[in-house]
């Protein structure tokens, strides 16, 4: 009978080395799946038509849903260490998949470590001002109060498993081999930003930096931390885009007051208009000893 106090002994032999899961595999966490190729992969997706892609990258593919926590049961004692990249529900100010995932990953042995991927907007607005990882979080929209439940769950969690848990709150991902992952098209549709009295600072990560922080906390990151991932830009977000446009070779975007934004952009993009803050990544730096490959998005945009 295996044993169910060792991670790995809950598995037959051939398969008792560390084991990674990667939750929510978009892009990336496939950057997070090629970086670790030590490790045996696992990925779990929502769209058997993604297996092919998967195990092409060297990846396992496990067929389940977030949103439906039977077809979770299996992933119990799969992984040694699991990267939670997933978003929540577009819906409600909690995250049930979440939830769903965690409660499965306790059914047998723990991983020894999980990642979660969150996002800096649980700060709300901070008018500008530095923040570092100790300030508390004041979410402002349901999108930001359903990380901040998930964090919670998340550190809960790794009381109860006695495991290592690391949140990341992550600002922009951009890269040029991104889908979207540069303003390009909002440049083109010549869509306006803030005067500069009006303007809101920003923050920014490279997507391979974001996926090498991930593996970095993966071993390094202290129990219940949290790290900002975030480069050593400090912009406002018109001047990003004044920055983006020379490095693509293109337009600066028009400049309208904020009174003129709210009559004419849509809820989504006045939220990012409303909140400033610059984030600290000390932290990071530190204590995942990460060395950032794109400490600037001039460094990232210019990317050849």
């Amino acid at each position: 009978m295996p044993s169910i106090q060792s991670p790995l002994g809950a598995l037959p032999a051939r398969f008792r080395r560390e084991r990674l899961l990667i939750v929510g595999c978009g892009d990336v966490g496939m950057r997070v799946a090629r970086q670790q190729r030590h490790l045996r992969v696992l990925a779990l997706t929502s769209s058997p038509e993604r297996r092919i892609a998967l195990r092409n990258q060297g990846i396992t593919p496990l067929v389940g849903q977030l949103d439906q926590a039977a077809t979770l049961q299996r992933l119990a004692g799969l992984a040694t260490r699991v990267v939670h990249l997933a978003p929540p529900p577009s819906q409600g100010n909690t995250d049930p998949r979440t939830l769903a995932l965690l409660r499965a990953l306790l059914l047998r042995t723990a991983p020894k470590s999980l990642v979660y991927g969150s996002t800096s907007g649980v700060y709300g607005d901070c008018q500008g001002n530095w923040v570092s990882e100790t300030r508390r979080p004041s979410p402002q929209t349901p999108r930001a109060k359903r990380r901040v439940h998930a964090e919670q769950a998340v550190r809960v969690w790794a009381l109860r498993a006695h495991a290592s848990a690391s949140i990341l709150r992550i600002p922009g991902i951009y890269a040029l081999d991104r889908a979207g992952g540069t303003p390009r098209e909002r440049l083109l549709r010549a869509t306006p930003v803030l005067q500069a009295q009006d303007d809101v600072f920003t923050n920014h990560i490279h997507a391979e930096d974001l996926a090498r922080a991930c593996r970095a906390a993966l071993w390094r990151g202290k129990p219940q931390r949290i790290f900002h991932v975030s480069d050593d830009t400090a912009l406002k977000m018109g001047d990003y885009f004044d920055v983006a446009a020379d490095l693509l070779g293109l337009p600066h975007p028009p400049r309208i007051s904020r009174a003129q934004a709210q009559a004419t952009l849509g809820e989504m993009p006045l939220s990012f208009m409303s909140e400033s803050r610059r984030l600290h990544n000390t932290r990071m730096k530190r204590e995942l000893r990460l060395r950032l490959q794109f400490a600037r998005i001039q460094d990232g945009l210019s990317q050849t």
